[in-house]
């Protein structure tokens, strides 16, 4: 059997990660919704993190394909 999670998951936390960081980049001068995490831009660090999680599992996906018996 040919299934091979870390396409979808790898998908999944792309997108998501896509949208989070430009969520961050969008909101970046409201001072009034980053006070609560110490003025970071948590919604940008951590969107930029899944995308790079996201990459990194497309990119394992691609580079070592599953062996089919």
């Amino acid at each position: 059997m040919g299934l091979d999670i870390k396409v979808p998951i790898g998908l999944m936390f792309t997108i998501l990660g896509l949208l989070l960081a430009i969520f961050g980049l969008a909101t970046a001068g409201d001072a009034e919704l980053y006070k609560r995490s110490l003025d970071i831009n948590i919604n940008l660090w951590t969107g930029l993190a899944m995308l790079l999680i996201g990459i990194v599992m497309l990119a394992t996906s691609k580079l070592r394909p599953t062996k089919d018996k």
